[in-house]
């Protein structure tokens, strides 16, 4: 008898609330990837389709249904040919975990460093593109520039976007614990909203993050502003110490070295 109402328990009361859990989890997590890849005007197409068959078919609206179930195939295929990009993105991000998996202490002085030639170059107003790699590779993108793999360093980003070198105009492709490539061309950003204000690096850095999961540091060369591009968005005019949080989040690391923290802030003084 025992055995039999647990599994009525089970049956009845664990399980139905361990079904809801999941799709509201399922749920959540499609929120996330539908905000972060753009693709709400998506959903908002479907829901008003499907609101307006709902409303063809409860007030028994013939012609209505009928144009739409010969339109709706149609429909389907120009969906997924117009918004084709983001449906790329979606499936891109599923699934996609943290990365950068070296030893704490070299992940935080090389973050460091990145943040440190950041700030020197704001400061001479050198603009400077530079993508961190995350779970979507980036062969493309890097076989248009000059391979280094080089070990990441302040002084060697200084050199390529602090003079006007020939792999200053281009973006410093940084992956795991190793500069890859320099000189790299980004796709540029389609979107018509953007300011008029941002130049070629600003929509170069959007374009990348809009077709991947990388996070696209840049620094204005006009205004010296440094602005951080991840998930489909364009951050702009950050300080040092958020552009340092946020890489921290975004790319999995746990904690600043004390010695690094006194380097920087004997620089900032």
């Amino acid at each position: 008898m025992n055995w039999f109402t647990d599994i009525w328990l089970l049956r009845g009361y664990v399980l139905p609330a361990l079904d809801i859990l999941l799709l509201a989890f399922l749920f959540y997590k499609g929120y996330q990837i539908l905000v972060q890849t753009r693709a709400v005007q998506l959903v908002r197409g479907g829901v008003f389709v499907g609101l307006t068959y709902a409303t063809a078919y409860v007030f028994d609206l013939r012609t209505l249904l009928w144009l739409l179930n010969i339109v709706a195939p149609s429909l389907v295929i120009g969906i997924a040919i117009i918004f084709q990009p983001e449906l790329r993105k979606i499936f891109t991000r599923i699934g996609q975990g943290r990365w950068l998996q070296f030893t704490e202490t070299s992940k935080t002085n090389q973050l460091d460093a990145v943040v440190h030639a950041a700030e020197v170059l704001s400061i001479r107003k050198r603009g400077a593109l530079m993508a961190f790699v995350r779970q979507v590779g980036q062969k493309g993108v890097i076989e248009t520039g000059t391979r280094l793999d080089a070990d990441i360093s302040s002084q060697l980003l200084l050199s390529i976007f602090g003079y006007d070198t020939a792999l200053h105009d281009g973006a410093v492709i940084i992956e795991g614990s190793k500069m890859v490539a320099a000189g790299c061309l980004l796709p540029l950003s389609d979107q018509v909203d953007i300011r008029r204000s941002f130049g070629t690096r600003h929509r170069a850095a959007l374009g990348l993050v809009e077709e991947s999961d990388a996070v696209v540091l840049v620094v204005s060369e006009e205004t010296g502003a440094v602005s951080l591009a991840y998930d489909g968005n364009l951050y702009y005019d950050l300080g040092t110490d958020e552009v340092r949080a946020r890489l921290m989040d975004l790319l999995n690391i746990a904690g600043i070295s004390d010695l690094q923290q006194e380097e920087v802030t004997a620089f900032e003084d």
